[in-house]
């Protein structure tokens, strides 16, 4: 893909948005706070999960991946080695690991104003390695192009997974993609 999808403004989610990620996953995500970003398709695509579940449990992944279209995209490139690659690369370049090192802050911030959790990491490896690329996509398409290099560069890497249309009416939701790591389930 040439492009970064638009970037979208988080929304509380919807009674439509609720039963669509329902689909997506398979399940409901735990914490959902908002649609973080919408899919060119219009449907949720990233939500936003609370930091800390409804029994008190810290829950670092503040961005999460809903669309199995772009899930499975995904775990194709971490399959290929593009995590390894990413983490080699941030030992060789300090520009690049100054700038992972600010997604990271970034990430954090955002998670922070909603909730500090003490000594708690940001998600996706950030910002000494690269863990997960399902996380790093999730930040990249909710903060907007140049806010995660490595998000940014495995969104260029991936196809445009909205093409065929809405991925619950066209793929049955999860069953056709890997979820991947994302920290833990949300």
């Amino acid at each position: 893909m040439d492009i970064h999808p638009p970037r979208t403004e988080p929304a509380p989610p919807t009674d439509a948005d609720r039963a669509a990620i329902g689909e997506q996953l398979g399940r409901m995500p735990r914490g959902l706070r908002a649609v973080a970003h919408r899919c060119p398709c219009g449907l949720p695509d990233v939500v936003e999960t609370a930091p800390r579940l409804e029994d008190g449990t810290p829950f670092p992944t503040l961005y999460y991946l809903t669309c199995p279209r772009a899930a499975s995209a995904i775990g194709t490139l971490e399959a290929e080695g593009v995590m390894k690659e990413m983490t080699t690369r941030l030992a060789e370049d300090p520009e690049l690991a100054a700038a992972y090192r600010a997604a990271h802050e970034d990430y954090i911030k955002r998670r922070d104003a909603i909730e500090v959790l003490e000594n708690f990491p940001s998600a996706g490896g950030m910002p000494d390695r690269v863990k997960c690329l399902h996380v790093l996509v999730g930040h990249a398409l909710a903060a907007g192009p140049g806010v995660n290099p490595l998000g940014d560069e495995a969104i260029a890497m991936l196809p445009e997974w909205w093409r065929k249309g809405p991925c619950v009416e066209q793929c049955g939701g999860a069953s056709e993609g890997e979820q991947g790591e994302q920290g833990e389930r949300a």
